[in-house]
């Protein structure tokens, strides 16, 4: 199963094959995907590795973590293509030749079912990624509102129905993220998905 990371420079793609089982990245020459250009970058940042079937990446106690579809992540994280991996300030997105094999994260549940308005602002949270720069936060109520022509209240109601259908509790802080990062996890949206809706691109 050929898989690579694919990297937007300011000179072009670059595609970095995944060979072997184990891959590491930093800014130190010595590792396999070298970003010795990026300041932002641990001397060895974080490993890739081949479990099973499966790609996950870890972060290697570096000093500014790694981010996978903008989340923090802790312990071994599985990848599913067009997964987005931030190192520093270098975005990676994880790609494989057979994307069968990937379509389902391991362990994840089915995502919920979700009428047609509630997928629409599920889609459009993650609208930021449309420009360049991390997806570092969802779109806000307003955002949303605007762009579906519909009362804040509205999206609002929306909202709640879809926390309350990924089980994001009430009182957990940034909410938002968090059903993005469900949504992602469980399937319901890709990022190849939004980047077509949006017409963005990774850069």
């Amino acid at each position: 199963m050929q898989a690579y990371l694919e990297q937007w420079t300011t000179a072009g793609r670059v595609v970095r094959p995944l060979d072997g089982v184990q891959l590491t990245i930093g800014r130190h020459a010595s590792n396999d995907v070298s970003l010795d250009g990026d300041a932002e970058v641990s001397r060895v940042h974080a490993v890739l590795e081949l479990v099973g079937p499966t790609w996950v990446v870890r972060d290697l106690a570096s000093r500014n973590g790694t981010r996978v579809n903008g989340e923090l992540i802790t312990g071994d994280r599985p990848l599913r293509v067009a997964d987005e991996i931030l190192v520093g300030s270098t975005r990676l997105v994880f790609r494989a030749a057979e994307q069968t094999a990937y379509d389902v994260t391991v362990g994840a549940e089915p995502a919920p079912q979700l009428t047609p308005r509630e997928r629409d602002v599920l889609m459009e949270l993650f609208r930021p990624t449309a420009t360049p720069g991390p997806f570092s936060e969802p779109a806000g109520t307003r955002e949303i509102a605007a762009a579906l022509v519909v009362s804040e209240a509205a999206v609002k109601q929306h909202l709640a129905r879809l926390y309350d259908k990924f089980e994001i509790h009430a009182g957990l802080d940034r909410r938002r993220m968090r059903l993005a990062n469900e949504a992602l996890r469980r399937g319901a949206v890709n990022l190849a998905e939004v980047r077509a809706r949006f017409g963005s691109e990774p850069g």
